[in-house]
């Protein structure tokens, strides 16, 4: 079973938006229902804003492995999911997409996409996604499966994958990001406690609420296993870039960039929030969407 949601009007060009691992085919609304109630990305993709919703559809994707498949370890590629958004599209009568934008692991599966059903989409923009993974973001996701096999074996797989989202919650951010918000002071109890060891315990304890420890490994072990041959991307494609990004360097974008099989752009602006700015920083990637969703407008778009 491929999970999607459909935004705005029926006919109307469509734009498919995978996230990152986190995120599910709610984009625009939570599971209330209700746009602007709770989406991930609700501040962009809604009517009058970056990603119009009155002139636009948006397909909003539940990245594999489901609810279903998560009794179990299991191995996935960005090349399986791609495969499956293209049954989604079967599913629902799409021949072809005006455009594909996708965030950190879902820039990923979105440019597997434009390399194996180039008839089937029109234009391409991604953020924080390079051709291939980033060896140092490649280490640390690494040590963060390693402490959930290591707690399965203990019996606590779950207070696992709480560590690993800890570690990986200074890989989201910057820095810098993490100066500005804390102070890292002891609080005179013993042993001592820091206030930015308290935010990513809090954020460790409250992923498994949202996330299923297989799911994760899954989702993990996938971005590492990502390759593509760039050349084979040939479609109109933007690439967004933060020069604080510690998983997608602005070095590796613009290797992937020059790599790409069709014209490209890439766009790169300051942002203390690193990998996590597709959330922080919409104001800068207003501009950015609206000009790209205008230019896939303009295209034609022919069945395959």
């Amino acid at each position: 079973v491929v999970r999607g949601r459909l935004y705005g009007p029926k006919g109307a060009p469509l734009i498919v938006i995978p996230g990152g691992i986190s995120a599910s085919r709610f984009v625009a609304d939570g599971r209330d229902g209700r746009e602007g109630s709770g989406g991930w990305w609700c501040e962009i993709v809604r009517p009058g804003g970056p990603v119009d919703l009155t002139r636009f559809q948006v397909l909003g994707v539940d990245l594999a492995p489901g609810p279903a498949q998560c009794d179990k370890r299991v191995t996935i590629t960005t090349e399986d999911q791609a495969r499956r958004l293209t049954r989604l599209l079967e599913h629902l009568g799409v021949e072809r997409v005006h455009s594909l934008i996708g965030m950190s692991y879902g820039g990923m599966v979105a440019m597997q996409f434009a390399a194996l059903f180039p008839m089937r989409m029109g234009k391409l923009c991604i953020f924080g996604a390079a051709h291939r993974p980033w060896p140092f973001a490649v280490g640390l996701r690494g040590i963060g499966r390693r402490i959930i096999e290591e707690m399965a074996r203990l019996g606590d797989a779950k207070k696992g994958l709480e560590l690993a989202r800890a570690l990986a919650m200074t890989t989201y951010r910057s820095p810098e990001e993490f100066a500005d918000r804390f102070e890292a002071r002891p609080d005179g109890q013993t042993p001592p406690r820091f206030d930015v060891g308290e935010y990513l315990d809090a954020r460790g304890r409250a992923y498994p609420d949202i996330m299923p420890v297989n799911r994760f490994l899954a989702l993990s072990e996938s971005i590492d296993l990502h390759r593509i041959d760039a050349s084979r991307i040939t479609c109109p494609t933007t690439l967004i870039a933060v020069s604080s990004d510690q998983l997608a360097p602005v070095s590796e974008m613009q290797a992937f960039k020059d790599a790409l099989g069709g014209p490209a752009r890439l766009h790169v602006f300051d942002s203390i929030y690193g990998h996590d700015s597709f959330l922080k920083s919409t104001e800068h990637l207003a501009p950015i969407l609206e000009a790209f969703c205008e230019e896939a407008a303009r295209r034609p778009v022919h069945a395959a």
